[in-house]
């Protein structure tokens, strides 16, 4: 099987060679202009990597890979009109630079799209791989509604957080994963546990993007505190909720909206407060829990320990990053 970069790049490869039509430009542009975009490809990744422990013949795993893209891309857009962001991946979103009616159809064209790109997957496969994609979908959207949820709860606890990333982040890994063993002819069995890995290591990548946003390195590009100044309830939030005094509870809940003080102090505030109830420690050690697991559940394939160095260096890869 070619190595990670040459996947990689077969997979960009496969997305810019999607035909989309040029008409009505309204519509097709937006969604050319949000595949462009680049990212890490996680997603489509874990299928061509999933699917190359069980066969060299990866080819055949391309239109999944591509539809599980398109379909994250799709969330992407409608979640930008929600959370009324103006930037995505660096750039304006579709939501800031066509607005909001053009982003939700251009989203709607690029779901459409996702299914059809599944038509590619072969056709004895298709059922079980059109069942997995299906749950993974309403997946998301339930992890989104939660997280919309919590916007308005006072209280989100530690348990409730867990349980809304794992919907919102991890189950689209894990369909992921799941549609490449499945069209790499793994066993039953190791899609279950396929699937697990990828929850995990969502779990471990969605916590390490939370402390990575107050703890992470400005100079290498991760601007340093949004989810403090918005206040999201992320998994350093909820955590230093459950363990602070209701004092520092009112304070947490206030400073992001305090209008007399700059937004330097109001990171800063928020962080002391973290660093006193040992909140970045707890939170490293949930990642390395998560991710241990992650890489155990590899150890348990049914095949043999080369067949998942591929993938077990791209876990590592995304757990060593620092932006």
């Amino acid at each position: 099987m070619q190595n990670n970069e040459q996947l990689l790049s077969v997979i960009e490869n496969y997305l810019a060679q999607t035909e989309l039509p040029a008409e009505p430009e309204l519509l097709y542009a937006p969604i050319g202009y949000s595949l462009s975009g680049g990212g890490k490809r996680l997603r489509p990744m874990l299928v061509m990597l999933s699917c190359g422990i069980f066969t060299d013949d990866v080819q055949q795993a391309l239109p999944a890979a591509a539809a599980i893209e398109m379909f994250h891309n799709f969330t992407l857009l409608h979640d930008d009109i929600m959370d009324n962001a103006a930037m995505r991946r660096g750039k304006p979103s579709v939501f800031a630079r066509w607005g909001q009616n053009v982003a939700i159809l251009s989203g709607d064209a690029m779901l459409i799209c996702a299914y059809r790109l599944l038509g590619g997957v072969p056709g004895h496969l298709l059922p079980q791989v059109m069942a997995t994609f299906n749950e993974m979908a309403l997946g998301v959207c339930e992890g989104q509604q939660y997280d919309m949820d919590f916007e308005r709860r006072t209280k989100v606890s530690v348990v409730d957080y867990m349980h809304m990333i794992e919907l919102k982040t991890s189950v689209l890994l894990a369909g992921a994963a799941t549609i490449g063993a499945t069209i790499g002819g793994a066993p039953e069995e190791d899609c279950r546990k396929l699937r697990r890995f990828a929850l995990e290591l969502g779990l471990a990548f969605q916590l390490q993007d939370d402390l990575l946003d107050s703890y992470g390195d400005e100079e290498l590009g991760k601007a340093i505190g949004g989810d403090i100044l918005e206040g999201k309830k992320t998994y350093l939030m909820v955590t230093a909720m459950s363990r602070a005094d209701e004092t520092t509870r009112e304070v947490l809940r206030r400073t992001y909206r305090d209008e007399t003080i700059s937004n330097a102090e109001k990171i800063a505030t928020v962080k002391t407060i973290y660093d006193r109830l040992d909140v970045p420690h707890l939170t490293e050690q949930q990642i390395s829990l998560r991710f241990d697991r992650a890489l155990g559940i590899l150890d348990t394939l049914s095949v043999d320990a080369s067949r998942t160095r591929q993938l077990r260096a791209f876990a590592e890869s995304l757990m060593g990053r620092r932006k």
